[in-house]
């Protein structure tokens, strides 16, 4: 017979961490089942002078997507926030990227406006750093960054891994003129059908002064 309603208030179970109550059909009730799509805090890492701020470990079969949120990221010396990607553990970032990237900003003097695509910050099978934001942020209070990296299916063996990024860095790249309020959108695949393992952030140029970073996995159910 199906269940029509159900008196919530009356259903025993043990309250667990990242879980929901669920109906289990083969037995016949409700039980505590894992939350589909729900985000699970997996490494959390924060700059100090940092020459790269890495995630080697982690990265595996367990989550469809990771997600990286950035916060106060704050560069030691006038550069552009960059990522890379490993599929040896870390111990080399080298794999080819194919991207795009585009911007938007506005300045504080409401005077300058733009949206544009992003030539230089792209990459056509590049092995170098990914930048990200789609500009340079200088080292005043003013200059700091946020946002997040998306990365699918790392640990697939059949297909090419997709990232997707908004990070928004206040531009003020002299330092001395009208900082920006300023929005890069970044896009691309991981040409490698190797597992992605690794997963490294860093400045162009210098250290992360200060910043945080923390890793998600989110699973499909």
């Amino acid at each position: 017979m199906a269940i029509s309603k159900a008196d919530f208030n009356n259903i025993n179970i043990t309250p667990t961490a990242s879980k929901a109550i669920k109906w289990n059909a083969s037995a016949n009730g409700f039980e505590a089942g894992a939350l589909g799509g729900s985000m699970t805090l997996l490494a959390t890492q924060t700059a100090s002078g940092s020459a790269t701020l890495s995630f080697t470990s982690g990265i595996d079969s367990t989550y469809k997507k990771y997600v990286f949120k950035f916060t106060d990221i704050h560069p030691a010396a006038i550069s552009y926030f960059s990522v890379n990607f490993s599929d040896d553990g870390g111990s080399n970032y080298d794999l080819a990227k194919t991207s795009s990237s585009f911007i938007a900003y506005h300045d504080e003097a409401d005077s300058a406006t733009r949206l544009t695509y992003r030539t230089g910050y792209d990459l056509g099978q590049g092995t170098g750093v990914q930048p990200l934001g789609g500009d340079t942020m200088g080292v005043t209070n003013d200059n700091c960054g946020a946002g997040h990296l998306d990365l699918y299916d790392p640990s697939s063996t059949t297909f090419v891994k997709h990232f997707i990024s908004r990070f928004s860095p206040n531009y003020n790249a002299s330092d001395g003129s009208t900082p920006y309020a300023h929005d890069g959108f970044t896009a691309g695949y991981i040409n490698t059908t190797a597992a992605v393992t690794a997963v490294q952030f860093a400045m162009s140029t210098g250290n992360i002064d200060v910043g945080t970073i923390k890793m998600y996995g989110i699973k499909d159910s």
